[in-house]
C-alpha cells in the first residue's frame, strides 16, 4: 500500500480500543502496539514525520500494510499486545527473553509424578507453573524445592524400581528420604509432591504454618524423630526464599523495580520483600529500541513479566509512572485472585527502595558495558537519529563570541568519536565585520575560511568532519549550508537549539526539522559537552582578545610607545594593572627609559599625580 492508502486507512479507523499490527512487504509483523483509540494512535504514524523519531521514521518508512484488533477495553489490550508481541517478536519492540528463556516446571500425572522443566505449555493434563526465570536458576530452584523436602531427583521409577536395589547416594546424603525403599509409603510420597505444589505457587507461609503444627504435635505425642525430620525441612524451606531467586519471587508480597537505561545495555532490577525483609533479587540486561522513552520500556517490560505468571505479588513498586499502572493492577488483580497494586513511591521507605532498585539496574548496566561498547553505542544512535550513511568518526562545531562591536571571535572545537581532539581546534578573529557584529555573517565568514583552508590543501584543516555543528538554530544552520555550498562540500549540517537553562535540547536541521536528544542521556550527554566546550573555547579566546584590546587601547596615546613596544609590555606585566602600578625603573628594563618616563607621566598624570 502506498503511503496516501495507509493514511486513509488509518482515517478510517473507529475510536475504540484495541490493538493494531504493522508488517512489512513480507507479511512479517515488525511492530506491535495498543491504543485507547485506534483512529488517532495509527494515523499518527503516517502524518507530518518531522515529529517522529527515528525509530518510528525508520520503522513507518517499512510498512507495507497493517491489522487491527478491536477490544472492549484498555487492559484487554494491553493483555492482547503482550500476547502478540510474544507470538510475533517485532524487531521494533522492547523484547524480553523469549520462551526459552522462561522455562515452566511439569509435574506429570502419573501415580508417582515428578516434576521436569518445560519450553512451554501442551494439553496433555499436566500441571504446570511458571514462567520462571532462566534455565539454570529455576533447575537449581527445583533442586532446592527437591532437597528441602527430602524429594527423589533420581533416575529411578516408582514403583518400578521401589526395593529394586539399595538406595543411591543421595540418601545417605541425607537429600533424599529413600522413597525407593519399601517402607516409604505412595500416600507420604504424594504429600511431599503437593508441599512442592505449595512453594511453586507462592503459598510458603501456609504451608510452613501446616508443617509447624503437625512438627509440634509430633512432639506432644513423643515421636521426637519424626518432629525433628519435620523441623529439618522447616528450616530448608525457609532459606529457599533468601537462597533461590526464583523461589523468593514466588515468596515476595512485594516487587520493587528499578530501570537503568545505559550505553549499549540497559537493564531492569527486581527486589523481592517478604513482611518487610530483602528475600531475594532478578536482574536482566536488554536491548532496548533506539529513542524508546523510559515510560514506553517499563511498560513493555512489566507486562511481559507479568502476564504470563500466575503467582503474583500483592504490590508491586515502579520507578516512574508508566501511564497504565491502572490498568494493570486490574489485569494483574483478576489473573491472581487477590489484589495487585501497581504504583510509584512518592516518600518514605518504599522510595527508598525504589532508589536502592534503580541503583541496582546502573550498576549492573554499568558492570556489563565496556568503555567501547557506550563509546560505539553513543555514536550509532547519534548517527541513526541524524540520518547519517555510518556512525560519525569526527564532528566539529562552531561557536561565536562578540561585546557588542568589538572584539569577534569564532571557536572550532573538532571531537574525534566521543573525546575532544584538542590539537585539532582552531581559533579565528572575524576580520570583515570588524565594528559591525552579526552573528550568521559571522558564521559564514568562519567556515568559508575554514573551507577555503582545506580547499587549498592544509593538513591543520584536514580531513573534512562527518558532522558540522553549529552553535544556533535553523537559521545559523542554513547560513553555514550556504557556505557549504559555495564549496561543494556536502557535510551534513545541524544547528544546537538550547532550552531555557542554555542546555542543547535538540538539533535542528537548515530546513528547520528538529530532532530531539533529551529522551537519549548518553546522545544528550554527549551533544551538551560538545556544545559547552565550544562555548567555553570561543570565550577563553574572547577574553583574551579583549584584555589585549584594552591593554592596547590605553597604551595608543602614550607618546613614543608604537605596537613593538605596546606588545613587549603586554608580553612582560600581562595585565594594564601591573603596568600602572611599575615604577620608572620596572619599565625601563622592558623599553627604553624615555619611552618608561613616558608611560609613568601617562598614567600618573591622569590621576592627578605631579610630574
Amino acid at each position: 500500500m502506498t503511503r496516501a492508502e495507509l493514511k486513509e486507512k488509518a482515517n478510517d479507523l473507529p475510536l475504540m480500543p484495541g490493538v493494531y499490527l504493522m508488517m512489512d512487504k513480507t507479511g512479517k509483523v515488525i511492530y506491535v502496539g495498543k491504543a485507547k483509540k485506534l483512529k488517532n494512535r495509527v494515523s499518527q504514524y503516517f502524518q507530518d514525520s518531522a515529529a517522529h523519531t527515528a525509530k518510528t521514521r525508520q520503522m513507518v518508512s517499512q510498512v507495507d500494510h497493517f491489522d487491527t484488533i478491536f477490544v472492549s477495553s484498555e487492559f484487554e489490550a494491553l493483555v492482547l499486545e503482550n500476547s502478540l508481541i510474544k507470538r510475533h517478536m517485532p524487531r521494533y519492540n522492547i523484547l524480553l527473553k523469549d520462551d526459552k528463556g522462561y522455562p515452566f516446571v511439569r509435574l506429570s500425572r502419573e501415580r508417582y509424578p515428578r516434576f521436569s522443566l518445560v519450553n512451554r505449555i501442551t494439553g496433555d493434563g499436566a500441571r504446570y507453573f511458571g514462567p520462571f526465570g532462566g534455565r539454570f536458576e529455576t533447575r537449581q530452584a527445583l533442586d532446592a524445592v527437591c532437597a528441602a523436602l527430602r524429594l527423589p531427583t533420581c533416575n529411578r521409577r516408582f514403583p518400578r524400581d521401589i526395593g529394586a536395589e539399595r538406595p543411591c547416594l543421595n540418601f545417605h546424603m541425607g537429600r533424599c528420604d529413600g522413597f525407593c525403599r519399601p517402607e516409604m509409603t505412595e500416600e507420604e510420597y504424594r504429600r511431599r509432591i503437593e508441599q512442592a505444589v505449595a512453594l511453586l505457587e507462592g503459598k510458603s507461609k501456609q504451608l510452613l504454618r501446616d508443617m509447624t503444627a503437625e512438627m509440634e504435635a509430633e512432639a506432644e505425642a513423643l515421636r521426637f524423630e519424626q518432629a525433628a525430620a519435620l523441623r529439618d525441612r522447616i528450616n530448608a524451606i525457609g532459606a529457599l526464599g533468601k537462597k533461590q531467586t526464583v523461589i523468593a519471587g514466588l515468596c515476595a508480597d512485594t516487587d520493587i523495580w528499578g530501570l537503568y537505561r545505559g550505553a549499549g545495555k540497559s537493564c531492569y532490577a527486581i527486589l523481592h520483600m517478604e513482611d518487610g525483609s530483602l528475600t531475594g533479587r532478578e536482574t536482566e540486561l536488554f536491548t532496548a529500541p533506539m529513542e524508546e522513552t523510559e515510560e514506553e520500556m517499563l511498560s513493555a517490560l512489566t507486562a511481559q513479566y507479568y502476564l504470563p505468571r500466575a503467582i503474583l505479588p500483592h504490590e508491586i513498586l515502579l520507578p516512574l509512572d508508566t501511564g497504565e499502572c491502572e490498568e494493570l493492577s486490574e489485569v494483574l488483580t483478576k489473573r491472581a485472585g487477590h489484589k495487585v497494586w501497581v504504583h510509584v513511591p512518592q516518600r518514605g521507605e518504599k522510595a527508598e527502595l525504589r532508589t536502592m532498585a534503580q541503583r541496582n539496574a546502573r550498576e549492573e548496566a554499568e558492570r556489563a558495558t565496556t568503555a567501547e561498547e557506550r563509546v560505539a553505542h553513543t555514536l550509532a544512535l547519534l548517527g541513526k537519529m541524524l540520518d547519517l550513511p555510518a556512525p560519525p568518526g569526527r564532528m566539529e562545531s562552531f561557536d561565536i563570541s562578540n561585546t557588542g562591536k568589538s572584539d569577534i571571535v569564532a571557536s572550532m572545537v573538532v571531537y574525534s568519536g566521543t573525546r575532544p581532539l584538542k590539537s585539532a581546534y582552531r581559533r579565528f578573529r572575524i576580520k570583515d565585520l570588524a565594528g559591525h557584529p552579526d552573528d550568521y555573517a559571522s558564521m559564514q565568514e568562519v567556515l568559508r575560511r575554514r573551507l577555503q583552508r582545506a580547499a587549498d590543501g592544509d593538513e591543520k584543516f584536514l580531513p573534512l568532519p562527518d558532522v558540522f555543528l553549529i552553535d544556533g538554530g535553523t537559521t545559523h544552520a542554513a547560513a553555514a549550508l550556504a557556505v557549504a555550498k559555495e564549496f561543494g562540500v556536502h557535510v551534513p549540517i545541524f544547528g544546537m537549539v538550547k532550552d531555557d537553562r542554555h542546555r542543547t535540547r535538540a538539533l535542528v536541521t537548515p530546513e528547520g526539522r528538529e530532532i530531539g536528544i533529551v529522551n537519549n542521556q548518553a546522545v544528550f550527554s554527549l551533544i551538551g559537552q560538545i556544545q559547552e566546550e565550544t562555548h567555553r573555547f570561543a570565550i577563553t579566546y574572547h577574553h583574551e582578545s579583549h584584555q589585549k584590546s584594552a591593554l592596547r587601547s590605553e597604551l595608543e596615546d602614550v607618546p613614543g610607545v608604537g605596537p613593538k613596544r605596546r606588545e613587549a609590555l603586554r608580553k612582560h606585566f600581562g595585565s594594564m594593572r601591573a603596568i600602572r602600578e611599575a615604577d620608572v625603573e620596572t619599565l625601563s628594563a622592558v623599553v627604553p627609559r624615555a619611552a618608561a618616563e613616558a608611560v609613568y607621566r601617562h598614567f600618573h598624570q591622569e590621576q592627578g599625580e605631579p610630574d
